[in-house]
């Protein structure tokens, strides 16, 4: 086979395809019964009238639902008719005849290729040739073999290596074979550019899959460093409690110790060196957080006996845990009012710490203008554990105010002069407003509302029924 023959038997391929595949595009559902482009070959006249395809598609599968080449050319010949084309005479240039040398009958020849079976060994031509580049050879054991010109080797017989062609043959050969070359280039990189992209993409999956596989790698080692920082946090506060443990360890043996140094005989109320500064050191401590009992003793307090009084106990508290003594421990809470436990001890003094500030918050809620009884009843629940200690810090008059203005909420209802009221109507805007009465003038009342001070007129007259005692929101 000749090289150009080569190259446009591929061309010729490529264009059946094409055309297969427009039919089939063409032809639309229809298109699966048409199995390969020689079924297709007879229907590609009519692509361009798809309506008439498809008939003739519709009527080869109605003959047969398997149709063949010729199934399908014959419904296209139905569908469109097409007439035999007549020919025109046209006087085409003449050839100049190749003058191919006759190769005389049995004429000798060697097989002179190398890569053949029979290399070396001679044989006769005794058949005509089949073609211009071909012998049919026979060799002495009888068999016969077709084999190229130019795999003999016959120096009496010039056999034509290559046929010669025009000028304008050659040049039509040389043009197909630089179509044919144009068009494999093409699908090439077309196929090149497709498998690069499907390349790209499968990278840029892997990528994607990888970056998350990371992440989820990255944000499980965080939370195992977040579980390990606990761990290790734990642990280190175990270490310190350890060392802690260790030092209040040593201190109770050298206490021990200090202890068993003095003869059991000699251990009255006393205590051995190392004892005495260990006390000594948590006495002095304790009183540098209390008052100076001292100064107490030489001078009773010029104010704010009860204030004094509390600090002495919580002292004698602190003196009694530092120095583990009963009789300190049960003065504390004679002082303090509570049980001769340390606990209890305790307890009271937290309460007695909030005594300040209920002393202070009371006066300033009975110092308000027409304060009542609920207002007062507000703060006053807070500190009801130490109800008796703030009375006992109040003036006579405060307690008598106390006593008022309790008694004044049990008896009924009746909106006088200084009561504090605002309207009865839920619909009227003086019902969330504040107001107190000012005057009485039997059936009716005068209210000075708080909000109307800044206005020219601050008072108003009401019917009793019209109103009701304010209560804050």
């Amino acid at each position: 086979m000749r090289p150009w023959q080569h190259y446009w038997g591929g061309y010729r391929r490529i264009n059946q395809l094409l055309g297969a595949k427009k039919v089939i595009d063409a032809v639309g559902e229809l298109g699966g019964h048409i199995k390969n482009e020689r079924q297709a070959r007879p229907l590609l006249r009519l692509v361009k009238e798809p309506e008439k395809l498809k008939q003739a598609v519709a009527i080869a599968l109605k003959d047969n639902p398997d149709p063949s080449v010729s199934d399908f050319a014959a419904a296209a010949q139905k569908v469109v008719p097409q007439l035999p084309r007549k020919r025109q005479s046209i006087q085409e240039p003449l050839v100049p005849k190749i003058q191919e040398p006759v190769v005389p009958q049995k004429a000798i020849v060697t097989v002179s290729q190398q890569s053949h079976p029979r290399y070396g060994d001679e044989g006769t031509i005794e058949a005509d040739a089949p073609n211009r580049w071909q012998q049919i050879v026979t060799f002495a054991d009888g068999e016969r073999l077709l084999l190229n010109n130019t795999d003999l080797d016959a120096s009496s017989v010039p056999f034509p290596r290559e046929r010669n062609y025009p000028p304008e043959y050659t040049e039509a050969i040389a043009a197909l074979k630089e179509q044919h070359q144009q068009e494999l280039e093409r699908l090439s990189q077309e196929l090149r550019i497709g498998l690069q992209a499907e390349a790209g993409a499968k990278a840029e999956a892997q990528v994607i899959e990888q970056i998350q596989s990371l992440q989820n790698l990255y944000k499980q080692q965080k939370e195992l460093n977040i579980q390990l920082q606990q761990r290790l946090d734990e642990m280190e506060g175990l270490r310190k409690l350890e060392i802690e443990n260790q030092q209040l360890q040593q201190r109770i043996q050298e206490l021990e110790h200090a202890v068993e140094q003095r003869p059991s005989q000699e251990w009255g109320n006393t205590m051995t060196q190392q004892a005495t500064k260990a006390l000594n050191k948590q006495v002095k401590q304790a009183l540098e957080k209390t008052i100076d009992l001292r100064s107490l003793a030489q001078e009773p307090p010029k104010e704010n006996a009860q204030e004094c009084l509390r600090l002495m106990g919580m002292a004698l508290k602190n003196l009694a845990s530092a120095m583990n003594n009963t009789q300190a421990l049960e003065a504390a809470a004679i002082i303090l009012g509570s049980e001769p436990t340390p606990s209890a001890i305790a307890y009271r003094a937290e309460q007695l710490e909030m005594l300040p500030q209920a002393v202070s918050d009371i006066r300033r809620v009975l110092s308000q203008r027409g304060c009542t009884w609920q207002e007062f009843w507000a703060v006053a629940q807070e500190y009801e554990v130490i109800k008796s200690d703030y009375l006992a810090e109040l003036t006579t008059q405060e307690t008598d105010l106390i006593t008022a203005l309790q008694n004044a909420s049990s008896q009924p209802d009746r909106i006088g002069i200084g009561s504090i009221v605002a309207h009865a109507d839920p619909y009227r805007t003086l019902y969330v407003a504040k107001g107190e009465v000012i005057q009485d003038l039997g059936d009716e009342v005068i209210v000075a509302w708080d909000h109307w001070q800044n206005e020219s007129k601050k008072t108003d007259r009401y019917f009793r029924d019209e109103l009701r005692f304010w209560q804050p929101q």
